[in-house]
């Protein structure tokens, strides 16, 4: 869950900028950092049972 809420928050902080540096790279980083989070969840839900 921690894993998952990481990857949450700092595919917002590309999102938004907060790093610095190009705005449309960070916005696909960010799309793609973002994309990890349903992946961490179900692979901890997986590993869990």
């Amino acid at each position: 869950m921690g894993a998952a809420l990481v990857s949450f928050l700092f595919s917002i902080s590309l999102w938004f900028g907060v790093l610095g540096g190009d705005v449309t790279y960070n916005k696909q980083a960010a799309i793609f950092v973002g994309l990890w989070v349903p992946s961490i969840l179900t692979a901890g839900r997986y590993f869990r049972k």
